[in-house]
């Protein structure tokens, strides 16, 4: 690994976002998948949650890309994905036209954040409408009543980045992910074959210098040869 994307890898991981978070219910179209994942990446996100019942598990069509430094987590529904979101003191929030809708930008993102978003066909299900704490909407002057879901989940989490790049939560110097972390996301996406390896024997990923590169006894090295 270089030392320019050690560097780069070491910027984004400390810019990460781990209390503001998405999540998908049973949107299930590769591209749309996909696309979302990759406007998490680049606002920032460090994980999304998904709803997906074990009949409709499309993250293995998605892009591999985004998914290399997006965390996808998967519930099996919505109810669980909810609990566990509010458990670590989230409001969630649901795209939803209602009576009771405030205008997206209206919100504070500042605080720890999660947005469901609703499946292709039919929105966001009766039981997320009823567990979330606020539904928001797009205002559209058009003829057409809402947005592709990930254009919709671009256009929330860049209002959201807007907000909290203001109030300097980017700040490498305030990094939220955990150290443990940032050094396993660095030495597998550094060193991706040798991080496999250690993966299947059991052995703990050693060490990085300030250059990217491995420092590890000769003990590690010699299990890692074994086959």
């Amino acid at each position: 690994m270089n030392i320019e994307r050690y560097q780069r890898i070491q910027e984004v991981l400390k810019s990460r976002q781990t209390d503001l978070t998405l999540c998908l219910e049973e949107v299930h179209k590769p591209n749309n998948v996909s696309a979302v994942i990759r406007t998490a990446d680049a606002t920032g996100l460090h994980k999304v949650h998904a709803v997906w019942p074990h009949e409709m598990r499309t993250l293995s069509h998605t892009s591999a890309g985004a998914r290399n430094w997006v965390e996808v987590e998967t519930h099996d529904s919505i109810a669980d994905a909810v609990k566990e979101l509010k458990a670590q003191g989230m409001q969630v929030l649901v795209t939803n036209l209602s009576d009771t809708a405030v205008d997206f930008r209206e919100i504070d993102y500042t605080k720890p954040t999660a947005i469901i978003l609703g499946s292709e066909k039919v929105g966001a299900s009766e039981q997320a409408k009823r567990l979330a704490d606020q539904d928001i909407i797009i205002p559209m002057i058009g003829m057409v009543q809402s947005l592709n879901v990930s254009v919709a989940s671009a256009v929330i989490l860049y209002e959201a980045q807007r907000q909290r790049d203001a109030a300097g939560m980017y700040d490498k110097e305030n990094s939220s992910l955990p150290e443990e972390v940032i050094h396993r996301t660095l030495f597998e996406r550094g060193h991706p074959v040798l991080a496999k390896v250690a993966k299947r024997k059991g052995l703990p990923y050693p060490p990085l210098d300030d250059e990217g590169q491995i420092v590890a006894d000769e003990t590690w090295w010699k299990e890692m040869q074994k086959k």
